[in-house]
């Protein structure tokens, strides 16, 4: 059984780049630091995966490994150096702890992703890293002298909903497999309905879109300096998104407001799903363990109890008649239904009826079996 008690989690995923911090983060000073052009650089890295079939991401990522050398030492360090000195939206560096604690106050457990297509290394680097239980980004794999030579994940728009399922099932690890499997409702780890995604532009839409159809709380964000709602309004008329606001994390913000919300609303919601689920398990183990016969007894029972009509009444004594045996649960419910159900108290005036439940009322010593008894000894026979 699941227990109600038991914490509800709410996981937010976040994109990165113009999400949380203003800009894409190799623009934000390693382009610079390879005497490269931003502008240059994105046309440089588009032309390179659109005349070769490349994907961008690896695009970017062989465009940043080739214009390091002479310049950097193209290693870990070298990119979260960088990664520390990304920009944030205003409050975020403080967000993760306040959203938490106003979780733990209504009794949820809230956990923060990343979902980014820029570099795992360059967040690792930066300040807030260590408030996310899971980084799902871009990264390099590193020779043993410590140098990036080889993409060890990429990660682009179309293959960004696969993490989403990993979180669902909390198959955390990217080389699992078992994220394919069949989950029971009552197994999964953080169902959709309580899966809050924020992200800013098309990038992040077929994310949004999963998250919608699922029952989930997709988010647009939008620059609050300057303030161009010009993709979160694409996003919201498209039905990528349920809600959009300014990429302010501060106190008192309308994002945090809107997150309190979904966090009131989560721990109200999941008392009821697990009330349901248990209802739902309990039911499922009486039926398995029961016969197919038994099965097909209490459902003539259930069947007689909402008989509404004389034909159907009549067919269905019917056919209990040649049944030899009943439990003393289903007697007990005979004995009921014969009491209240007025098709089945008018059809005791039949001899088969009347006998059938007096075999039924054998053996059963309490006040509802003694009444239908005598009310059967007061009814007299159809006059055929």
């Amino acid at each position: 059984m699941t227990d109600l008690k038991k914490k509800p989690i709410i996981a937010i995923c976040y994109d990165f780049d113009k999400t949380l911090s203003l800009d894409d983060m190799q623009s934000q000073g390693f382009i610079q630091s390879v005497h490269s052009d931003v502008g240059k650089f994105w046309q440089e890295s588009n032309g390179l995966a659109k005349n070769n079939d490349m994907d961008q991401n690896l695009a970017y990522m062989y465009l940043m490994a080739t214009k390091s050398r002479g310049t950097h030492v193209f290693n870990k360090k070298m990119l979260m150096d960088y990664g520390a000195k990304l920009k944030l939206f205003p409050g975020v560096s403080t967000w993760f702890k306040r959203i938490d604690t106003y979780a733990k106050r209504r009794n949820v457990v809230v956990e923060h992703y990343i979902i980014s297509s820029g570099l795992k290394e360059m967040i690792e680097g930066n300040i807030i890293a260590t408030h996310f239980k899971k980084i799902y980004a871009s990264s390099f794999y590193y020779d043993q002298a410590g140098i990036a030579v080889w993409p060890a994940q990429v990660v682009n728009y179309t293959n960004k909903t696969q993490f989403l399922f990993r979180i669902e099932k909390g198959i955390l690890d990217v080389n699992d497999q078992r994220v394919n499997d069949f989950y029971p409702p009552e197994k999964i780890r953080i169902p959709f309905r309580n899966i809050v995604y924020i992200g800013d532009s098309d990038t992040d839409v077929p994310c949004m879109k999963l998250v919608n159809l699922n029952g989930g709380y997709s988010i647009g964000v939008y620059n609050s300096e300057t303030k161009d709602k010009t993709k979160v309004y694409k996003m919201m008329n498209e039905h990528r998104i349920r809600y959009f606001m300014p990429a302010d994390y501060t106190k008192g913000s309308q994002l945090e407001e809107l997150i309190h919300k979904i966090i009131d609303r989560t721990q109200a919601n999941e008392v009821l799903e697990m009330a349901y689920y248990n209802a739902q398990n309990e039911a499922y183990k009486q039926c398995q363990s029961q016969s197919n016969e038994e099965q097909e007894k209490d459902a003539l029972i259930s069947a007689l109890e909402d008989s509404q009509s004389f034909a159907q009444t009549n067919n269905l004594i019917s056919t209990m008649t040649k049944i030899p045996n009943w439990t003393m649960s289903q007697k007990n419910k005979l004995i009921d239904v014969a009491l209240l159900n007025q098709q089945v108290k008018f059809y005791l005036k039949n001899d088969d009826a009347r006998n059938f439940f007096n075999i039924i009322c054998q053996g059963i010593n309490n006040e509802r079996a003694k009444e239908l008894l005598k009310m059967i000894e007061k009814i007299k026979p159809l006059d055929y």
